[in-house]
């Protein structure tokens, strides 16, 4: 703990759940401050309609609680799709894209509040708490910050709840959840739990977005989505905004069952951790968009950007939103989708997303000098010195040998 460890003021991330409910009373009787809450509703699945009565009840001098589904999809999915990120090959960084939306509005509430110091729930062996973290930090770098898991002695579920019921802290009374599990418009991933057994598949009556494949629609869905300069703005030529586009997607992935990965993944605090997600709308908007770029995106811009989207991936994932090189990367991303606009059809069925179609009008690709019949744009003469030069290093390389 700090050499000066008055506090006068803090700003909880909080979800009205066990962990942050006994974290507020707990700043309370470590700190004696005032503690503010903040809850954000990103589209998560669980109800909000308890959680500043709970806060209150608990302690908090103030609470707030703001709708941020449009800021989130427009601000950070919408952005991340656009440079068609992806971790490890599979994960679609539903959770990493949430933490610094949050943890921003946190520190503009803080500084609004005049808080002295921020809080939040992340225990200390996951990436919540450098995502979190670093956006504070980035934000303002004298900002006091109280992370409870990295202090206390509450190091099980058991001491919470003994916790909660010696202060009198009422916790939600819905049974204990084999899983640890985080939601938003984008996703659900579930952790823990027999999950942490990478051979043991999940229960089938664990998602929650997704039919099984067994239960999907025996009929495909044909659909349409619109882009404009790289973002999706109507489906079936219904225009919409972005939180809406993204809530209909997933509403038309989860009836067909498309959306779900199990991976092992890499944590940036070194560890590998198992989850399984269920991302049914970004699924299908990351191949519709990866096929209106295969008309409309030049070869060697869309090789280049390609190379960059590990590197892009990875800085969501470590929790580097709010850093120079994000801000680098992503004005390059954006420059790239400039005419990323026009249709793509889609069929969904049993799990599948199938790309029926692509059109635009700023479209690269010529039949004419694609055909397979006859042309009169393209000499196929010319392709003779074409190799011949590519294979000089080749050969000259082979007359070395001997």
């Amino acid at each position: 703990m700090d050499s000066n460890p008055k506090v006068n003021k803090v700003v909880l991330a909080y979800s009205g759940g066990l962990d942050t409910s006994v974290i507020l009373k707990w700043l309370i009787e470590t700190y004696g401050c005032d503690v503010i809450t903040f809850s954000a509703d990103i589209g998560q699945i669980d109800s909000m309609d308890d959680v500043e009565a709970n806060a209150r009840r608990t302690g908090a001098s103030r609470v707030y609680i703001e709708d941020l589904r449009e800021e989130f999809v427009r601000d950070f999915v919408f952005p991340a799709f656009r440079a068609n990120a992806i971790y490890e090959g599979q994960y679609l960084l539903g959770t990493s894209i949430a933490r610094p939306l949050i943890a921003k509005r946190q520190m503009e509430i803080a500084a609004a509040e005049n808080a002295d110091a921020v809080s939040h729930g992340a225990t200390g062996k996951g990436n919540d708490q450098v995502r979190f973290e670093l956006t504070y930090l980035a934000m303002n770098p004298k900002i006091r910050i109280i992370a409870p898991w990295r202090e206390w002695d509450l190091n099980s579920r058991t001491a919470l709840v003994a916790f909660a019921q010696r202060h009198g802290v009422k916790v939600p009374t819905t049974p204990k959840k084999p899983y640890s599990t985080d939601a938003n418009l984008l996703h659900i991933s579930y952790e823990g739990g027999i999950l942490e057994d990478p051979w043991q598949a999940p229960d089938e009556e664990m998602f929650q977005l997704t039919r099984s494949l067994q239960d999907a629609p025996g009929e495909a869905r044909v659909i349409e989505i619109t882009f404009a300069q790289g973002n999706p703005v109507a489906i079936d030529g219904i225009e919409m905004s972005p939180a809406e586009i993204l809530a209909e997607l997933n509403r038309l992935g989860g009836e067909h069952g498309i959306g779900r990965v199990d991976l092992v993944e890499n944590r940036f605090v070194g560890m590998k951790s198992r989850g399984v997600y269920e991302t049914p709308g970004g699924t299908i908007l990351r191949a519709a968009h990866m096929a209106m770029e295969s008309i409309t995106l030049d070869r060697e811009v869309m090789h280049l950007r390609d190379s960059l989207i590990p590197k892009y991936s990875q800085l969501i994932y470590n929790g580097f939103w709010f850093s120079p090189e994000m801000r680098l990367l992503q004005n390059l991303m954006d420059q790239a989708q400039a005419n990323v606009s026009g249709k793509v059809r889609l069929e969904l069925f049993k799990g599948n997303c199938r790309v029926l179609g692509r059109r635009s009008d700023l479209s690269l690709y010529r039949e004419d000098f694609a055909t397979f019949e006859a042309d009169e744009v393209y000499r196929q003469k010319d392709a003779e010195g074409f190799i011949r030069l590519n294979a000089l290093r080749l050969r000259i390389a082979k007359m070395v040998q001997g």
